[in-house]
């Protein structure tokens, strides 16, 4: 169990009383405090009386769907519209994905799925969510090294040229360093909403940090996610 999930409060949103009801249990086990809604309309009810950690969300429901109820979230002042959302649904295309995204989802997962990565999907967005000292400092890639505040990479005392974009890349990733980062999110960044230019990116940036570019120590692929910096220390 996450020692940061015992005091998390999550809101589990589903219309499927079988599938609510299993999400809510897998939750507790993984030591998260949990609450329920079986629509959008009891979901607002919670969620203006409550403070949650993180929303689970389903898109399929009648009345108010999870992309409306996920656009009038983000549409609230203060804390409550910074929210993180998990959308947890059977709409798995990529055109729904980059839709959920585009809404301000923090994540989206495909029914049906993996409890544990349920889990550690949730564990992410909450280590991302957490609040962060501002962006500076360096952080160590081997032999290469990235600051932060000035979007800048060295190999030992050599700078080494980024691009714009790849500059933003790296700050993304070092920014939630350890923490797996879905490539759709990171393609907000960029022109390319379906997330070809990240994967591009990604590639030039292995080329510049790691020894070995095609068995990547840092920057690495999360299957079924996207990346993760993991840096030294």
């Amino acid at each position: 169990m996450s020692v940061q999930a015992e005091a998390r409060h999550l809101l589990v949103v589903d219309d499927d009383d079988r599938i609510r009801e299993l999400i809510k249990e897998y939750l507790t086990r993984a030591g998260f405090r949990v609450s329920a809604a079986p629509d959008a309309a009891a979901a607002r009810n919670l969620v203006e009386q409550l403070a949650f950690d993180l929303l689970v969300l389903d898109v399929m429901m009648p009345g108010e769907d999870g992309f409306a109820f996920a656009k009038w979230l983000r549409g609230r002042p203060g804390e409550m519209g910074r929210t993180p959302v998990l959308i947890l649904t059977a709409r798995g295309l990529p055109d729904d994905r980059i839709a959920g995204l585009a809404l301000g989802a923090d994540d989206y997962l495909a029914k049906p799925f993996e409890p544990q990565e349920l889990v550690l999907r949730i564990e992410a967005i909450l280590r991302r969510a957490a609040p962060r000292a501002a962006p500076g400092g360096r952080i160590q890639l081997g032999r290469c090294s990235f600051d932060l505040s000035r979007g800048e990479l060295w190999r030992g005392e050599t700078p080494v040229r980024l691009t714009e974009g790849e500059a933003q890349l790296l700050r993304q990733l070092a920014a939630a360093a350890n923490a797996p980062i879905d490539r759709f999110e990171l393609a907000r960044q960029t022109a390319e909403a379906a997330g070809r230019a990240v994967d591009i990116q990604v590639t030039r940036l292995r080329r510049k940090i790691e020894d070995d570019p095609k068995n990547p120590r840092y920057l690495q692929t999360v299957r079924g996610v996207g990346y993760m910096l993991a840096p030294d220390g």
